[in-house]
This record gives C-alpha cells, structure tokens and sequence, in this order.
C-alpha cells in the first residue's frame, strides 16, 4: 500500500521548492531501483487509447519539466502513467537561471519557476534515457540553449530532434517557456514557419535513414489571442506535425495577484492557468478538426480539471504542478475520470 502523500507533504513543503523537488525525484528512482516503488506507486488505470501510432495505457501523461535529464523514467511510470514525457533537453549543458528559482504559492495550489531549461545537456539526456525499460510510451522535450541567439534556434533544435530521434516514441518542441530570453518569440508567423518547415526537412531526412516517422509535437504557451493560436493551428497542418500540446506556464499574475511571490519573475502553472489552457485548446481543436492530436496541459488538480480537458478537446492530458501539491493519487484519479468521460461520450 503506497504510503500517503499527505504525510509526506508537509514535509517537503518545509523545503526550498528546488530542493524538495530533487529529493523527491531521486527518492523515487533509489526506491524503484531497490524494488520499493509499492511505497509511492499506485496501480496503472487500464483505458488503453491510439494515437500518433502509439498504444497509450491510460490517457494521463506526466508533463516535461519535473523529471528534465531523464534520470527517473522508469520510477515515474509506476505512478500509473499511460506515458512519460522528460527534458527539457538542450545540445549543451547549461545550470538554468540563478537560484533561487522556483517558489510555491499554496493559497492558489500553484508554482512559478523561472528554471531557464537547467540540464546535464543532450549526451547525459540519451545515457539516463536508453537505460529506461520504456515500460509506457516516452516523449523527449527538446529546446534550444540560452546561448543560441534566437535567430539561430533552428540548428539547436535541429541537434536536439538527430539526437534523441532513435530513442523517442515522440518529440516535443518546446518554443514555449517564457525562461528563455526571447524563446516564444519562435510562436510567431514567420519564424514559426521557418522552424517547423526546417524540422519537417530532418524528420523526413531521419525518418528515411532510420526506417521510421516519429510523431514531432509542438508546446505552446497560453498567452496567445485567437489570430495566434489560428496562426499556429495552421502552420501545424502546412508542416505535417503530429500534433500539439496546449499549454505551458503562463505569464499572468491576474490570479495570484496580492500572494506571497506573486511578482516573481517566471511561468506560473497550477489552477490559475486552466482557464487559459481550456481556451487554447478549445480554439486549437475548431481549427484543427479532429485530424490533429491535442495534450491538455495546465492547471489539473482533480479528475474533473482532466475531464474539462478532454470536453474542451483535448485527447490525452498531462500533470505536473498537480503532483506537487495532490501527489501520485492524483494520477489514477484522472484516468479513471477520463477512462469514465470517453466511454460516455464516445471519444477517441
């Protein structure tokens, strides 16, 4: 029987956020390696789903960020994971943003983190990610280094898909977090269109030297309007990705405003951005019909914030900030809820 994460919480919250989050991590990879993942993992909820040409388990991911080198893959889908995203990875290793960098809001169950894409670079990334027994389907995040002027993305990312291509059953480009200087800057029409139409020119170059397509997923942000994310839907279906995930950390403080570091520099993730990803993903899927896969992102907390996901238009959702605060239970609490949803509503 898992011990209950209620216990643990406070504990950990006692704990610089960076600090607690590692122990954490590497808590939960000593005690999968020593054969005690039954002290946090819970049972994988059977509502097996087709996408992308993948075979998911259950519809609920574990989003990029938590798990950034790769380290604890294996660990982390004994939560009950119907599949398993990690990175952000970068070509070079680089330490991120200065600490502190990460801070809790619990008044709003919520977390800003200016990381800055902090990781032991794409070679350690590819040893952590090949020692992994792939028990679910895994996405590998890509993203460019700091260093990399941002007219210059392309060939960071351009490494980044030739290096984990082989290994991923998909990849995400992350042009998203708003902790790289510059970074969403990649949303907009025209570079858009140069990056995916130069990553569509590599997936094809790949996908013929190595007999095999791998699905090419683009992470956007939350804080677009309607002609934005109409700008995007489009360029997804002129590039031939596979699809999208909606969304990453938001640059509002509207809903947390007056709270204790509220004016932090950085993305705020956790309740209040669901609304926002609710929209985007409702938008996403008017343009985009029902050709293009969408991942839910942002703000779930309870089966219901998944099940909203899903009605919005989504197929699958991932957790992160959701863990922090709810831990491993809240995984089979969504996909059971979203197991229940799609039987009713007859969704794919």
């Amino acid at each position: 029987m898992p011990i209950s994460y209620r216990l643990i919480r406070p504990i950990l919250f006692r704990l610089n956020p960076e600090w607690a989050h590692q122990l954490t991590l590497n808590g939960i990879r000593l005690a999968h390696s020593a054969g005690l993942s039954i002290l946090y993992a819970h049972p994988m909820v059977r509502d097996p789903v087709e996408l992308l040409g993948l075979r998911f388990a259950n519809r609920v991911g574990l989003a990029a960020g938590l798990d950034k080198n790769g380290e604890a893959i294996d660990a982390l889908a004994a939560m009950g994971f119907g599949f398993v995203e990690v990175g952000t990875v970068t070509p070079r290793p680089q330490p991120g943003n200065p600490k502190p960098r990460m801070f809790r809001i619990p008044q709003a169950q919520a977390l800003i983190n200016r990381m800055g894409f902090n990781n032991a670079g794409l070679e350690a990334f590819l040893r952590h990610v090949r020692r992994s027994h792939r028990p679910v389907p895994i996405g590998l995040n890509i993203g460019k280094n700091a260093s990399t002027p941002v007219e210059q993305a392309l060939d960071d990312y351009r490494i980044g898909l030739e290096g984990v291509y082989t290994q991923a059953d998909y990849v995400s480009i992350n042009i998203s977090s708003p902790n790289t200087r510059n970074l969403r800057q990649l949303q907009s029409d025209a570079a858009l269109q140069g990056l995916l139409s130069g990553l569509a020119e590599t997936r094809e170059r790949l996908s013929q030297q190595h007999g095999r397509r791998v699905p090419m997923l683009l992470k956007i942000a939350p804080d677009l309007d309607d002609a934005d994310i109409d700008v995007i839907a489009d360029q997804l279906l002129a590039h031939g990705m596979d699809g999208v995930i909606a969304t990453n950390t938001t640059l509002s403080r509207e809903a947390v405003s007056g709270m204790a570091h509220a004016q932090e520099a950085g993305g705020l993730s956790g309740p209040p951005v669901r609304e926002a990803s609710v929209r985007v993903i409702a938008r996403l899927r008017q343009r985009l019909g029902r050709q293009v896969p969408i991942i839910g992102v942002g703000g779930i907390l309870t089966g219901a914030d998944a099940v909203e996901k899903l009605r919005a238009g989504a197929d699958l959702v991932q957790l992160y900030t959701g863990l922090i605060y709810r831990g491993p239970e809240l995984v089979s609490e969504c996909a059971r809820a979203l197991a229940l949803e799609a039987n009713q509503g007859g969704q794919r």
